[in-house]
């Protein structure tokens, strides 16, 4: 699975029948700091619910074709999820320190 964010959408006219229905988006795979990775490419949205400018969670290979009730189509990439947040171990580390340094402020106040 890798992060990813949304940046557009795809409208096609004609598509196999197994993807009538399921939308097509524009996405850019991210680092966990949001920074883009690599080339933009089409994913399938398993969610049904993903937006422009959202940080999504993709599958891909044959997991990806599977994630929509009709599994048996060609989509190699999915959006399998929207995600609220990300937090990261530096993060957390990061966060505990300016807390403890807070405390020690307010202490000494």
């Amino acid at each position: 699975m890798q992060l990813a964010k949304v940046i557009g959408n795809l409208v096609a006219t004609h598509k196999v029948d197994s993807l009538k229905g399921v939308k097509l988006m524009l996405v850019q795979k991210v680092d966990e700091a949001g920074s883009a990775l690599g080339e933009a490419f089409v994913a399938i949205d398993a969610t049904g619910q993903a937006g422009e400018g959202e940080l999504v969670l993709l599958e891909s290979g044959r997991e990806a074709a599977v994630a929509v009730p009709d599994w048996y189509n060609p989509a190699d990439q999915a959006i399998i999820a929207i995600v609220d947040d990300v937090y990261t171990i530096q993060e957390t580390v990061k966060e505990a320190s300016d807390k403890k340094q807070s405390s020690k402020k307010a202490a000494k106040a």
